[in-house]
């Protein structure tokens, strides 16, 4: 699994990375909704503080969004 810096992506990518990542986690069953937009601008903090890796699975050829904790477990295992 390849890491992949966010300044490589061009601003409209990663948004869309972005937005697709928050799509596939479904409903959101807090306290309130929170908008499409006020998510991508959470993640892209998240990003912007290393919370949260971009990554390339070479198998799959897919790329997604995985927090730096989950990366670091999948490193130990492989």
């Amino acid at each position: 699994m390849l890491l992949i810096p966010s300044d490589r992506l061009d601003a409209e990518v990663l948004t869309a990375l972005i937005e697709a990542f928050i799509l596939q986690e479904g409903t959101d069953y807090g306290q309130r909704e929170t908008d499409l937009l006020s998510k991508v601008t959470q993640v892209r903090g998240q990003i912007d503080k290393g919370k949260v890796l971009i990554t390339y699975d070479e198998e799959t050829e897919t790329c997604t969004l995985m927090t730096r904790q989950k990366y670091q477990q999948y490193a130990e295992v492989s």
